[in-house]
Formats: structure tokens, C-alpha cells, sequence
């Protein structure tokens, strides 16, 4: 195999002959297209053989300011050459303790302390653990149980794949997985005929309290995703919920994990979605949009009431058992500085709500459609459901892979949607335009048209 061509063929035959690549089945790329990227310009991806593609998903849901971008590019050179990484035990650095400040100021008041990970489902790992931790060094080690949301996803390390409700995540990973607590979601596609969200949020909650009832002596904490369940649907519901939240985990003592990974630093419409509601929670769990989807980093907030419970002498033994090798990497924790300092420099959030605005006028039609059963938006996250009969809600059986047909379509016009199932979103990158928006919204409009015409 010749390894100076650098065409998509070639790279991808490369790619397959030894690379396993996540949340695939590696024989869909028999028929689906294995495309290498070389470079990223603003909202776009670049690959192999010039083809340019609008990133709709922000890779992951992690882009923000766009790819390549250049104050963020510069930052990350400058600190590569002063300070690459050092063990983050007994040394720290000027990077990370700017992070830390300036995350502790702009995020829900109360969240005063700063612990360092590598990715999300670390963040979720480690937040877990020390709400645990917390209540063991209180006296209270008969709290080892979590309660969590139908249609929940915080992760694939088992830690996080186990307070999440994705059935075949569940299904196959049952034996090695803990048993949370599920509580109804306050989805709003899922309420009751002529049900506002709010009544949706209060009707929730009052099932909460049942199981709170019965369950607060032997729970550690709750744990959700404030406003937006993504990955198990991108469900939406009222802020009222966690407002809610907030008050009964103060009544039954049980901790409040609010995992804003994906739907922090801006998604919502607010910096954070927890601040919708009002609410500070306990842990508050960020990564992707905290560097603008340049490295891997991770955070977890918390009260200085929760670092208390750990603060002793050695001998005491309650210590806070938990390190990654990257800890507190200088070089992530730049990239993120820069970040928000784009935040700070630039109207970001006034920005996005012109652009959710023009994004929810184009697909306001769609809500007509005999196929779409709803249409629903958090600021920056929209995302049409697609169905067999929108009538009774029936969805496509799930072997007929409409919403595979909907990407294959994007990408042959230049767009990159990678919907869930059969549910088509889009999360762009904050620096597209609205003519670019305009290109999405109109390829994913043909895209569900062919998909439907199966």
C-alpha cells in the first residue's frame, strides 16, 4: 500500500486496516464512507480529496469557536513552549489556577472548588465518587445508591454508564454495571395530551418526592443533565424541574450532580443551563465546550461544604482517592482560558440567539410535516423527531435505519448531520453563519425527504 497517497481511498483503506473506531459497527463501512479530514476551516472539515463539509454537530458537541481557530491556536503554541505537562500531585501551574478562579467565577455561586479530569465521562467518575466519598467520611457509608433520569446518558466508563438509561448500552453491559434509581424524566414529548411544561416539571417532580421518600436514606445523590438529555434523544424540559430538584435534594440531604458536559458554555442560550432555573448544584461536571473542542479536559465543581468532609489529617484516611495521569494538563487548561476569554471579548451569547432564532424560522414548517412528530429547541440544540405515523407517534422500526440515510445524504451535499436514530439535531459551531445555517437546514430538509422516500 502506497503511504504517500493521501487520498480519502487511501487513507481510508489505511484507517480500516488496523484503527477500531467508537460507537461503530466497523462492517457499516463496507457500504458507509470512512472520510479523512485534514484540515478545519471556521464551521467547515476539509478531507482528503478537497471536499468541504458544514460541521452541524460541532464534532461531538464540542466546537464553539470553530475549527483552526487562530486565537486558540496561538494560545496552545505559546504554552508549548513554557509548559507541556507536570505531575499535577504537589505541583501546580499558573494555567490551571487561572482556570480554576475564573470557572469558580462565572459559574452558579457556591461552586468553589475545582477538580481536574480528562473527559466527561471521567468528570462523571469523579463526581460520582466524591458524593459517595463525602457521605462515608460523614458517617453515612449506607449511602451507595444514585438516582437518575429515564433516557439518561452521562458516559461509557462504567461509573457513567451506570446511572445512564440507554437500553442497549444497559442490556449489554448489565453484569459489570451498578443499579441506579430511575426517575421519570420531565421530557415534554413524552407528557401528557395538553400538558404545559410546567405541569409536565411539577407532575415529575411529585414522582420524585415518592421515590426521594423511599430512597434518600440510601442515595448519595441525583444526577441529571440540566434542560437537554442529549444523547438519549436530545429530550427537552422546563427549567421549573430543576428548580424543583434543587429544593428536594435540600429537603431529603441527597446531593445534586448537574452533568452540564454537553450543555454548558452557552448551548441553552446561558452560559450555563443551571442558570435557567436559578439553581447552584453540588457537583457541576464540565468538558467539551470548555475548550472549544481543542483537547481533552475536564472539571468538577464543588461547594467548599463537600472538600470539607476530606480536609483532615493524613491518618484520618479521607483523603480523596481519584487521579488520571493528565491531570490539570497546562496546555488543556490554556486552550481553555482562551476560551473563555473569547467569551468575555465577544457578544457569544447574543450571537447564538439570533442564530437559534433564524435556526427555529426555517424549521417551524417542519412541524407540519406528516413524518415529523415534534420539533423542539434549547437555544443553540434543535431537534426534529422523525416517525412512521404522526398521529399515534409510531416511530420507524429501528432496522430501517432512516436517520443512517439522512447523514449518508449530508454528506454527499456537504454537510455533516449524524442524527440520533431517527431523530435529526442540529448543535453547530457558534461561528455559523446564518447562510451557512441556511445550507444545513436545507440539506437536512432533503436529506429527511430521501430518507422518507425509502
Amino acid at each position: 500500500m502506497n503511504k504517500h497517497d493521501r487520498s480519502n481511498r487511501a487513507l481510508a483503506a489505511r484507517d480500516l486496516r488496523h484503527v477500531w473506531h467508537p460507537c461503530t459497527q466497523m462492517h457499516d463501512h463496507e457500504r458507509v464512507p470512512m472520510l479523512p479530514i485534514v484540515r478545519g476551516e471556521g464551521a467547515w472539515l476539509i478531507d482528503a480529496d478537497g471536499r468541504r463539509y458544514l460541521d452541524g454537530i460541532s464534532s461531538w458537541w464540542t466546537n464553539l469557536f470553530g475549527h483552526a481557530n487562530p486565537r486558540i491556536a496561538a494560545a496552545l503554541a505559546d504554552q508549548a513552549t513554557q509548559l507541556e505537562h507536570v505531575i499535577f500531585a504537589g505541583f501546580t501551574h499558573e494555567p490551571a489556577i487561572r482556570l480554576a478562579e475564573e470557572l469558580v467565577r462565572i459559574t452558579p455561586p457556591g461552586l468553589e472548588r475545582v477538580f481536574f479530569a480528562d473527559n466527561g465521562s471521567a468528570a462523571i467518575e469523579v463526581a460520582l465518587k466524591m458524593s459517595f466519598h463525602y457521605w462515608l467520611n460523614r458517617g453515612h457509608g449506607e449511602k451507595t445508591r444514585f438516582i437518575a433520569l429515564t433516557g439518561s446518558y452521562h458516559g461509557e466508563t462504567l461509573g457513567a454508564l451506570s446511572v445512564s438509561d440507554v437500553a442497549l448500552y444497559r442490556k449489554t453491559y448489565a453484569p459489570l454495571l451498578l443499579t441506579p434509581i430511575l426517575a421519570p424524566s420531565a421530557d415534554t414529548y413524552e407528557g401528557e395530551p395538553g400538558e404545559t411544561p410546567q405541569q409536565i416539571a411539577a407532575r415529575r417532580l411529585g414522582e420524585l418526592r415518592m421515590l426521594l421518600e423511599r430512597h434518600a436514606h440510601e442515595t448519595c445523590a441525583v444526577i441529571v443533565e440540566p434542560l437537554v438529555q442529549c444523547a438519549g434523544g436530545m429530550r427537552m424540559y422546563h427549567p421549573d424541574y430543576l428548580t424543583g430538584l434543587r429544593a428536594l435534594c435540600d429537603e431529603f440531604d441527597v446531593h445534586f450532580i448537574a452533568d452540564e458536559i454537553a450543555v454548558g458554555f452557552g448551548r441553552t442560550g446561558t452560559m450555563f443551563a443551571c442558570e435557567q432555573a436559578g439553581v447552584s448544584p453540588d457537583f457541576m461536571c464540565l468538558s467539551k465546550g470548555l475548550t472549544a473542542g481543542t483537547l481533552p479536559l475536564a472539571v468538577v465543581l464543588t461547594t467548599d461544604h463537600v472538600y470539607e468532609a476530606f480536609y483532615a489529617e493524613y491518618s484520618a484516611g479521607k483523603a480523596f482517592l481519584h487521579s488520571h495521569s493528565y491531570t490539570g494538563n497546562p496546555l488543556a487548561c490554556r486552550v481553555a482560558l482562551e476560551t473563555l476569554a473569547i467569551f468575555r471579548d465577544e457578544p457569544v451569547l447574543e450571537r447564538n440567539r439570533a442564530l437559534a432564532a433564524h435556526l427555529a424560522g426555517r424549521l417551524a414548517p417542519l412541524r407540519d410535516h406528516p413524518h415529523v412528530s415534534d420539533v423542539r429547541q434549547t437555544g443553540m440544540i434543535v431537534a426534529v423527531e422523525l416517525v412512521a405515523d404522526k398521529a399515534s407517534r409510531t416511530p420507524f422500526p429501528a432496522g430501517e435505519r432512516r436517520g443512517l440515510e439522512v447523514y449518508l445524504y449530508g454528506l454527499e451535499h456537504e454537510a455533516l448531520l449524524r442524527p440520533l436514530g431517527n431523530i435529526v439535531y442540529f448543535m453547530p459551531p457558534y461561528v455559523t453563519t446564518q447562510a451557512e445555517l441556511d445550507h444545513l437546514v436545507d440539506t437536512a430538509l432533503a436529506g429527511i425527504e430521501h430518507a422518507l422516500a425509502r
